[in-house]
């Protein structure tokens, strides 16, 4: 499996936009077929795990190929977090979206997205990752129910791995995951990495794929970090369709998806996409998080990100 989030070190500057629109960063690249059979551009959205500059490489030349084959001017849509990647499609302003997780039940519930494709392993198989809490290696923490009243590092308030599952291990810990740490949203996964890293926060989410993406850029020590708990095995981000498209539509754009083929993209620009190669995938997949919002109690309309 390839490294999904792309690994960089983490400044506190505004986010940079190429283009705009109510939602983010709108790539200023379309790309329109001399045979376009469509009489308006197509939308896709990608959910900003992490900053805007180091997604638009990877996923410009991913929508533009999608959009070549399809035979429709493609326009890349990157918001600003991840609840505004869901209004975008709940508002009719995106056909396709790539959702993490927990960002696709919300949207499957007030966007009618349905999901369709995600990302393949090397067996050809849906991919998957895990969430994991961690602390510094240097610190007095032990176990995660040391981690109570301490500092503490999400990604986002709609992140799986960020979020969800890091509030599920806490509260199985018999901590509260809002009032029993002192939580901070980080905004991405690298940048609460880079928070845990920097020793700013005393226990904190890391998931594998930021774990691959450091070891990538040679800057992960194992030995830096304790393991207090790790998830089982997660799907990765599904691929969805907004669900009033006319059926033709529809199966017109899960076909192009299913077709394309990613290792022809720039390796360099590859390496941030999960893997080559997307295949087929079903919203049941995703149940095994609606059971885990069910036992945390979570009202997905009021999560904001």
């Amino acid at each position: 499996m390839r490294v999904r989030r792309g690994f960089a070190v983490v400044l506190a500057l505004p986010l940079v936009l190429t283009g705009c629109s109510s939602t983010g960063a709108v790539s200023d690249h379309t790309e329109a077929t001399s045979g376009n059979s469509c009489s308006e551009p197509v939308r896709f959205g990608v959910e900003p795990y992490e900053a805007t500059a180091q997604l638009l490489p990877a996923y410009d030349p991913l929508t533009k190929e999608f959009g070549s084959q399809v035979g429709c001017e493609v326009k890349l849509n990157i918001p600003t977090s991840y609840n505004a990647e869901i209004e975008a499609m709940r508002n009719d302003e995106l056909e396709i979206g790539q959702f993490g997780p927990l960002g696709y039940i919300l949207a499957n519930k007030v966007a009618d997205a349905e999901a369709v494709a995600t990302f393949a392993d090397a067996d050809g198989k849906p991919s998957t990752y895990t969430a994991s809490i961690v602390t510094p290696s240097t610190s007095n923490i032990k176990k995660l129910k040391d981690c109570r009243d301490q500092s503490f590092a999400y990604a986002d308030p709609a992140s799986t791995s960020g979020h969800l599952f890091p509030a599920y291990a806490l509260k199985k810990a018999g901590i509260d995951p809002d009032k029993g740490v002192k939580g901070r949203y980080a905004g991405s996964h690298t940048a609460s990495y880079e928070a845990l890293r920097a020793g700013q926060v005393a226990c904190g989410e890391l998931n594998s794929e930021q774990i691959e993406a450091a070891k990538q850029a040679g800057q992960w020590k194992a030995s830096a970090f304790r393991t207090l708990w790790q998830s089982e095995p997660i799907p990765v981000d599904p691929i969805a369709i907004r669900g009033d498209l006319p059926e033709k539509t529809k199966q017109k754009y899960v076909k192009t998806l299913l077709d394309l083929d990613l290792s022809k993209l720039p390796e360099k620009e590859r390496s941030v996409l999960p893997s080559d190669h997307i295949v087929a995938q079903k919203d049941s997949a995703y149940d095994g998080i609606r059971d885990l919002v069910k036992t945390l109690n979570l009202d997905l309309t009021k999560i904001n990100g």
